[in-house]
């Protein structure tokens, strides 16, 4: 079985990830260790709450330090809600300017809609190209956010695959989810998407063992 550490910093839907996560097909850890999160297959960084709040608590224990290590040897991450948005430049929420990991560039802000936050089922528009969302293109999906990435400003060259983008809408665009190379990330919940999410959760596994 694909071995998957889900990372148990402090914050996000960490129980429920697990139990997604299994039902998809995956030998999975609930942990912080930094060896067993180096070394599984997959690691799975959730989050909940305050942009800044998460920082801290992955910067706690020395969470962005292993995300990146991962990253650098092209071992896959995936990212959920505001495990997703952490992996931007800057989180900007009521005034306050949190630095993020940086793996992409850009800011998380305040959706511009009229009601907040946006909780509830939407569809996607997902990339083409799309190995998530593969035979799940016409389903809906669970979000809860008020904040996040609205543009995408990464300019990929070849002989590096380009990004995949999938696009939800709230008040206006936003980036409800990126492949890019070993790092993937959904601003919805999976776990909490009934069996669309767990889909979803099992095709990311699949491009584990490709």
């Amino acid at each position: 079985m694909t071995s998957v550490v889900v990372f148990d910093y402090g914050t996000g839907n960490v129980h429920s990830a697990v139990k997604a996560l299994e039902l998809a097909g995956a030998e999975v850890t609930l942990t912080s260790d930094r060896r067993q999160a180096l070394e599984a297959d997959g690691l799975v960084v959730p989050g909940v709450g305050a942009f800044s709040a998460v920082m801290a608590a992955l910067k706690a224990v020395r969470g962005d330090d292993i995300i990146d290590h991962r990253l650098a040897g092209g071992r896959p991450v995936l990212g959920i809600c505001v495990g997703m948005q952490v992996m931007f430049e800057h989180g900007v929420e009521r005034g306050v300017d949190t630095e993020g990991l940086g793996e992409w560039p850009g800011t998380v802000t305040q959706l511009k809609a009229p009601v907040l936050p946006h909780m509830g089922w939407n569809t996607i528009t997902p990339d083409t190209d799309s190995v998530l969302f593969r035979g799940l293109e016409e389903e809906r999906f669970y979000f809860v956010h008020s904040y996040a990435a609205q543009e995408w400003t990464l300019d990929v060259m070849p002989p590096f695959p380009r990004p995949r983008l999938t696009w939800a809408d709230h008040g206006g665009p936003f980036l409800a989810a990126v492949e890019n190379g070993p790092l993937s990330a959904t601003q919805f919940h999976p776990e909490k998407s009934g069996e669309a999410g767990i889909r979803l959760l099992s095709n990311w596994l699949g491009s584990l063992r490709d």
